[in-house]
């Protein structure tokens, strides 16, 4: 893991809020098989950890919630970054152990695993190679779907699974949006992230020379609805800025664009052409 892509003067994910249906049963799921800490907990609200100090993923059980809607905009899945391979090792033989369904992909630029959620909703864990064998075409970086050496991944010399290691972050989020040329004039016009690769459906956006801080696609059907709030899925994902001048820029840019931009003293958010919810912070 790079941290060059996760710091100044990158703009990157930092967090996101899913609803669930079962607090405690998603708590479980989230303590035991992905490895997080739990910060702190409510009645209907749990902030969960990997270093034990900042929350990364927060669950929330709405009133009346209910499952996940199909054919929406919203969260495809969220990406789980671990520090090195031999982590992404560790957690395979830990995820095998315990039956867990996965999927799983190399991706030219990483290697990652698939796995769902108790409400199905899509999570990545996965690690990234070294930055400097990722292939470039000019702007465009090459990134595939081949079928992934687990052999040889869980052959990588490691150390037992014991949780998420704490320099783990959330390295992009994967968005179900209604149309790709307005999700793509937004995040490039407002918020500055460059495509970086197009492929059928999607596209995948960073700032930085990332692979991706974001991915976006069409897969569910262009024009699809946003869900209800109460539904199952994504309430908000944050964007983290290097510094309030460029936080401010980007707000300036989306009020011009006329995007609706609510103001409050920790961060300012806003929603996507497809009705995704995005805290801008620092």
């Amino acid at each position: 893991m790079e941290k060059k892509f996760f710091n100044e003067p990158a703009t990157y994910v930092g967090g996101l809020s899913i609803n669930v249906t079962d607090l405690q049963q998603a708590i479980d799921f989230y303590q035991t098989v992905i490895g997080f800490q739990v910060l702190d907990k409510t009645e209907r609200t749990a902030r969960l950890s990997a270093n034990g100090k900042t929350a990364m993923l927060t669950l929330e059980m709405p009133e009346n919630v209910t499952e996940k809607e199909r054919r929406t905009t919203g969260l495809y899945h969220f990406a789980i970054l671990l520090p090195n391979r031999a982590a992404l090792s560790s957690f395979l033989e830990h995820a095998l152990k315990r039956g867990v369904q996965l999927g799983a992909a190399d991706h030219e630029v990483s290697e990652a695993l698939y796995l769902s959620d108790p409400d199905g909703n899509g999570i990545e864990v996965y690690s990234d190679r070294d930055s400097s064998g990722w292939n470039w075409n000019g702007d465009q970086v090459k990134m595939g779907t081949d079928p992934l050496d687990g052999d040889g991944l869980l052959a990588e010399e490691r150390e037992v699974w014991s949780g998420l290691p704490e320099e783990t972050i959330l390295g992009h989020i994967h968005l179900h949006v209604a149309n790709l040329k307005a999700s793509e004039t937004f995040y490039n016009q407002g918020l500055n992230f460059s495509v970086v690769t197009r492929y059928p459906g999607a596209l995948f956006i960073s700032t930085g020379d990332y692979h991706h801080h974001i991915g976006l696609n069409t897969w569910n059907g262009e024009g699809a609805k946003t869900p209800q709030p109460n539904r199952v899925g994504l309430n908000w994902f944050s964007l983290v800025f290097p510094n309030e001048n460029s936080r401010t820029e980007a707000v300036n840019r989306l009020i011009e664009a006329q995007v609706k931009v609510k103001t409050y003293p920790e961060y300012s958010e806003v929603k996507d052409p497809a009705g995704n919810t995005i805290r801008l912070t620092l």
